[in-house]
């Protein structure tokens, strides 16, 4: 019997409907813009919050009894833990998972252990796929957790911990390409530092940018088609990390020319440590090409660090969505519920009333979102805003026609321009009007 098993399948019951444990909003099949809602949202389950975490703090030890957790770290413990987690994603009716290799399974002694191991249930999760339609959005490899990462990985000082951290994203990536995935995710928790006493700043960026360039190099190697991701963070764990936002990461891809190969993973959590909002990270990444997939989540604002919530913001989701629709949805990527339920919230159906309330509010968000782009009038807003810079005078600026002198000559020689109020209030009460 799975630990999932007593708990309902979820069911599409409408804005009416008082069951906790049904959604409201989300309908896979209903046509939004012309798209099945599932496919412009494909909604995912985080494998390591979800599955892994056993409820523990950095003051207390873990406080959920889930059978595969508090036992000895087996590969048929890893196998329970799939069969449960599957369970759990059919119950929900979620069409995809996200992995880090040391959650799925205990990479062993040595390197070649954990490669066989992490086969092993790849195996298991392959089976587990087939048969319930499930599909792998990304993997990923830890590569921050294990003390001998404490100083980076591809960073580190150690050219033997760079190429132990090589062989670790080697393996995920090929079983990421065996069992479909549509991304991978390099997340640098540890690429950064303590302190500059002890580091060499540009010898590290030029190890991280070789590391990341060896990844694309066997990614076309094996013929994986799927999207190359960074996911940028400010701090924590490190006190600056090489991957602060999404403007950093811009300009360490262009520096060593892996625009184009790479894209972003942004995490709602992570923008508002770097001080930004989710949407202006969004926005960014968009304005860039650099956008791939999502985290979402959410952090407390009395708390400056990583709490990791599950998402209820509809006013940020719904603009959120809105520029996403905007700018011709996510290609390979999808929206994953990086999130972890509250260390007292104890039992296994708390952990479906999580994700069917945010898979409720990423499909309501996504409604308002329609609407807006329906009505159009944000959208006509902004164009009439910038329309002098689409002909005239504008357009001989941006390209090239005109030198600093004749601009300015220009200037003097017309009449004082009059600024145009940006509306701002309007604008937040239009958007009120979808909400």
């Amino acid at each position: 019997m799975s630990y999932f098993t007593d708990l309902p399948a979820i069911r599409f019951e409408g804005p009416e409907s008082r069951n906790p444990l049904a959604y409201r909003y989300y309908e896979p099949d209903r046509l939004v813009l012309g798209q099945p809602m599932a496919e412009i949202l494909r909604p995912c389950v985080a494998y390591w919050h979800s599955f892994c975490w056993p409820g523990s703090d950095v003051f207390g030890s873990g406080t959920f009894e889930r059978p595969w957790l508090g036992g000895p770290d087996t590969l048929a413990m890893a196998e329970t833990k799939a069969d449960a987690a599957f369970d759990f994603f059919a119950k929900l009716g979620a069409p995809y998972f996200a992995f880090h290799d040391v959650d799925a399974v205990p990479l062993g002694r040595s390197i070649r252990e954990g490669w066989s191991n992490l086969d092993a249930i790849a195996d298991r999760f392959a089976g587990h796929m087939e048969r319930t339609g499930v599909k792998l959005l990304w993997g990923t490899a830890n590569l921050f957790s294990h003390p001998r990462y404490a100083a980076g990985a591809a960073t580190n000082p150690d050219p033997h911990i760079f190429a132990h951290a090589a062989a670790q994203v080697r393996a995920v990536l090929d079983v990421t390409k065996r069992l479909g995935g549509t991304n991978y995710v390099l997340w640098g928790g540890r690429e950064g530092y303590e302190t500059l006493l002890n580091t060499d700043l540009k010898r590290e960026l030029d190890q991280l940018g070789r590391f990341l360039a060896l990844v694309v190099e066997h990614k076309h190697r094996i013929g994986f088609t799927g999207t190359l991701l960074i996911e940028p963070k400010p701090c924590e764990p490190t006190k600056h990390q090489y991957d602060f936002d999404a403007a950093t990461v811009h300009g360490f891809l262009s520096r060593y020319d892996l625009v184009g190969e790479v894209k972003l993973n942004i995490e709602a959590n992570h923008a508002t440590l770097a001080g930004h909002s989710f949407e202006h990270e969004i926005a960014y990444a968009l304005a860039h090409d650099l956008l791939g997939s999502l985290d979402i989540n959410r952090g407390d604002p009395q708390n400056g660090w990583d709490t990791d919530q599950f998402p209820n913001d509809l006013n940020e989701m719904t603009l959120v969505l809105y520029r996403i629709l905007q700018a011709g949805g996510l290609k390979t990527g999808g929206f994953n519920f990086d999130a972890k339920v509250r260390r007292q919230s104890i039992d296994a159906i708390d952990l479906l009333h999580a994700h069917v309330g945010g898979f409720d509010l990423l499909a309501r968000a996504l409604l308002n979102a329609e609407r807006l782009i329906v009505d159009g009038g944000l959208a006509d807003f902004v164009s009439r805003r910038y329309a002098g810079w689409d002909g005239g005078f504008g357009q001989d600026i941006l390209a090239g026609r005109l030198s600093l002198a004749e601009i300015a000559e220009k200037a003097a020689a017309g009449p004082e321009p009059h600024p145009v109020s940006g509306r701002q209030e309007m604008l937040e009460n239009l958007v009120q009007r979808f909400i």
